[in-house]
């Protein structure tokens, strides 16, 4: 019998699955009572296959409408599985818009959440119009703006640590502390993404940060104001969240002791 829960057994055997999706469809990665998630499909797809109620834990949630290239979930297993077998079999019943990358065995402990040490995203924005990325990117159509204000208010991100004012009001969070070691925009021809990686990121944080800073890149507000609304930890002072469909998860690190090479 094949078994999925967060419960010690004996002889138990985790193993973490990779995957990546376009979130168009779907309302985010969590299950959701009277909506499709990323991780309800994995479930029932898994639950499928060995015949059994499974159930994953991710790496974190991703809103409705936004993308992964990498996520991580983890799953328990009472013996041994045939990690390729198994991942073919996944996608023969997942919808083309979620892929399973692989499955890795882990030592017994790995938690998909908790072990991340840290997390990376892309904010991806067309400036013009293009209809082939109308899902995966905000487009900015006759509106300039200025990339080289935004990357210098981008680089106050890096010395603070205390981000309640980007995070989604209300939310059950113990702390606001977020680490962030990179924050820049990028221009490539048409193409502006704003990169952005820390240890952990509060909710609907990234959307927040950018809807900010693009109000840096507009005028409407100095790269000194934005330097205020940090210190502010007030949300009402940050600027709109923009649309999920430009949001992309794009990488999730774990340290190299908990994979067990096969």
């Amino acid at each position: 019998m094949y078994i999925c829960n967060c419960t010690k057994i004996a002889f138990q055997l985790r193993y973490f699955i990779e995957l990546s999706y376009k979130g168009t469809n779907y309302h985010g990665w969590q299950v959701q009572p009277n909506a499709v998630s990323i991780q309800e499909l994995l479930n029932k797809a898994l639950t499928t296959i060995f015949r059994t109620s499974i159930n994953v834990v991710g790496a974190g949630r991703t809103d409705t409408g936004v993308h992964a290239e990498q996520l991580f979930a983890h799953v328990d297993f009472d013996k041994a599985i045939k990690t390729e077998k198994i991942s073919y079999k996944l996608n023969s019943l997942l919808p083309n818009d979620i892929v399973v990358e692989k499955i890795i065995k882990t030592t017994e402990n790995a938690h998909a959440r908790f072990d991340a040490t840290s997390r990376s995203y892309e904010y991806r924005i067309f400036l013009g119009r293009n209809p082939f990325l109308i899902e995966t990117t905000l487009q900015f159509n006759n509106k300039k703006l200025n990339v080289v204000k935004m990357n210098e208010a981008a680089k106050f991100l890096i010395t603070y640590t205390n981000f309640q004012c980007f995070s989604k009001s209300n939310s059950n969070v113990k702390t606001y502390t977020c680490v962030v070691r990179r924050a820049e925009w990028i221009q490539k021809d048409k193409m502006l993404i704003f990169y952005i990686t820390a240890d952990r990121f509060l909710r609907n944080m990234v959307r927040a940060i950018v809807g900010t800073l693009i109000e840096v890149g507009e005028g409407k507000i100095t790269i000194e104001d934005f330097k205020e609304i940090i210190e502010s930890k007030n949300r009402c002072k940050a600027g709109t969240s923009v649309p999920a469909q430009g949001l992309f998860l794009t990488q999730v690190i774990y340290p190299k002791t908990i994979f067990k090479h096969e």
